[in-house]
């Protein structure tokens, strides 16, 4: 953890200045976006580590439902279905823009039982729809895990999550996606960060371009999210937004520090300033420790043996420096917090107190 953090910080003490990022990296076209499809179906082919049928009755209702289907009627009969080689699953999937019938895209494939592993197993012909309830693709395929299962009589091991997995191009497009032809969408970009000088920035640098390309200013911010673009004269919506979308910018971005407790992680942008501030940090640990005696009694005594506790209480304080943080950039931070050699909860703890002293001049982000 040590190392990482040490690594993170490098990196982001590296230098403040923003790199010259493409306008297509950071902005999306209105109307151009993926629909998210899904659908219910079964996995079968597994060596024994599917569901649980008597476990699981909606793998069984399903399996008989299958077999209807196809004509094989077991219902009333005394045979009922014990096979673990078939699980119930969940099948997701981002139906990309524009797809047309015919063309192919991946499918996520995730365990909805008690089975233990979806290695080796095919998933049988499953409808995906979207939230409007209209199929546009069916999935179907071998299932490619990254995880594994492997297990004996006294011990088992996992690694990663062997009950879901992936099946490269499993779907077909059995309906065109909806939405509206590029010629006919609103020439608009959305800014996925919003932010008013980033907004201006590409308005500008849009116009400079096109002043030299068409002839004429082709793009206005109406807010901190969308640029309007205004297309040229027998210029198709197609290679404006190709040759606009080339253009490169240098996106601003809002001064945030970003924590996880979790795992330790601090992420802190570049725009971070802070006032000036002296900063203490030490540790103080407390460690109680109990180790019952046995008192014995004395020869020829009436008395008994009985457990005695023994409490041992130790409190050790790590020595704490005191330093003077007058960090104006990144970089001054974090030479004055490697300088103290802290570790990563020891830097969550002074930046959430610099916080509310008011000298992080900066929004906290605790995850």
């Amino acid at each position: 953890m040590r190392i990482c953090v040490a690594l993170l910080l490098f990196i982001l003490g590296a230098g403040s200045a923003a790199a010259a990022t493409r306008i297509k990296d950071i902005t999306d076209v209105k109307g151009i976006r993926t629909n998210q499809l899904v659908g219910y179906g079964l996995v079968v082919g597994l060596n024994g580590t599917g569901d649980t049928l008597r476990n699981s009755p909606f793998t069984q209702q399903s399996v008989q439902a299958m077999l209807d289907r196809m004509g094989v009627n077991i219902r009333g009969s005394q045979y009922e279905p014990r096979t673990r080689n078939v699980a119930a699953v969940m099948v997701t999937a981002e139906l990309p823009a524009f797809a047309s019938k015919g063309s192919r895209f991946d499918v996520t494939v995730s365990s909805m039982g008690d089975a233990k592993s979806l290695a080796g197993g095919s998933l049988i012909l499953t409808s995906l729809s979207g939230a409007d309830q209209v199929i546009y693709a069916a999935a179907q395929g071998q299932i490619t895990i990254s995880g594994y299962l492997a297990k004996g009589a006294a011990e088992s091991i996992t690694s990663g999550i062997p009950t879901r997995g992936r099946i490269p191009n499993g779907a077909i497009v059995e309906q065109n996606a909806p939405g509206m032809p590029v010629e006919g969408m609103p020439l608009v970009l959305e800014l996925r960060n919003p932010d008013f000088t980033t907004a201006i920035r590409i308005q500008d640098a849009i116009n400079s371009f096109a002043g030299q390309r068409y002839g004429m200013k082709v793009a206005r911010a109406e807010d901190f999210q969308s640029i309007t673009l205004s297309r040229p004269r027998g210029l198709s919506a197609t290679r404006l937004f190709a040759e606009i979308g080339e253009i490169t910018v240098d996106p601003d971005q809002t001064a945030r520090v970003v924590i996880d407790e979790r795992t330790g992680t601090i992420v802190i942008g570049s725009e971070v300033r802070i006032s000036t501030v002296a900063v203490a940090h030490g540790n103080i640990t407390v460690r109680v420790k109990e180790q019952p005696r046995v008192s014995q009694p004395l020869p020829f005594s009436n008395g008994e043996t009985v457990t005695v506790p023994d409490t041992e209480v130790d409190v050790h304080e790590a020595g704490g420096s005191i330093e003077t943080l007058r960090g104006a950039s990144l970089r001054e931070l974090v030479s004055a917090l490697n300088r103290m050699g802290l570790k990563p909860i020891g830097i969550i703890a002074i930046l959430q107190a610099m916080k509310t002293s008011g000298a992080l001049q900066a929004e906290l982000v605790v995850q």
